[in-house]
């Protein structure tokens, strides 16, 4: 589980964060959702550990993130945690078999044979198997969302962070990341946490959903808590109104 408590982040003057306080459930999908701006990918980046708040802890399965100080420790921390990022990430001068690979190798330490296992097996689960030897410029962007998926779940981390799923992605190729993180929580059956700013969408990947405004969570729960809230703020999101109290910049 994830547990973020009254969290604060600014940036000199400033404020992304301004108390967050939020719980992600083992073995369920949280999507933490808001118009672009409002900290959702702060709040990523601090949950991994690649910034500090200002004020407040997070705890990753029970191991508090916010105390770690060396990147030794932090990494420790990390081992729980698989990420799939909004462009996937990949590294360009490797092959599609050593994207795959290379959290084994260089997080990990797995020598090599083994690590050759493991990549074929999750090659073949997520029907990579075709691409291994290519580049990441030589297949399409939703493969290479396959991949960054495939990297992410090879380590066998108990939560899945993935950020923004749609980015750049045409209709069809959002809906196969969509129906790719369902058929992977359904095989793997991980904690996750999508970053997204895409409603109603996101809610076919969601148990629970939660909506940061103004620094704070300003409202919680199932999609059909969410598409039957009272709150203006969230019906404005939702329905992608200009008119409303969330300002458009």
């Amino acid at each position: 589980m994830i547990s973020v408590r009254n969290v604060h982040k600014s940036f000199g003057s400033q404020v992304v964060l301004d108390g967050v306080t939020l719980d992600i459930e083992p073995g369920k999908t949280t999507a933490i959702v808001g118009p672009s701006g409002v900290g959702k990918s702060v709040l990523l980046k601090l949950i991994m550990g690649i910034m500090t708040p200002d004020k407040g802890e997070i705890f990753i399965e029970g191991e508090n993130m916010t105390a770690a100080r060396s990147e030794s420790r932090k990494n420790h921390i990390r081992r729980s945690l698989g990420v799939l990022f909004q462009t996937a990430a990949l590294f360009d001068s490797l092959t599609i078999y050593d994207n795959i690979a290379f959290p084994l190798v260089e997080r990990n330490g797995l020598g090599a044979a083994r690590a050759h296992q493991k990549v074929l097996d999750i090659a073949e689960s997520l029907s990579l198997i075709e691409y291994l030897h290519n580049f990441p410029e030589q297949v399409s962007i939703g493969i290479r969302k396959r991949v960054g998926m495939a990297r992410a779940l090879i380590t066998e981390p108990k939560v899945v962070l993935v950020d923004e799923p749609n980015t750049g992605l045409d209709p069809l190729d959002g809906q196969e990341v969509y129906d790719l993180i369902n058929a992977c929580k359904s095989q793997w059956g991980f904690t996750g946490l999508v970053i997204s700013h895409e409603l109603p969408e996101v809610f076919q990947v969601s148990d629970r959903v939660a909506m940061i405004l103004g620094g704070r969570i300003i409202s919680e729960g199932t999609p059909s808590e969410m598409i039957a809230s009272p709150d203006a703020a969230v019906q404005q999101f939702l329905n992608g109104r200009t008119d409303g109290p969330i300002k458009i910049q």
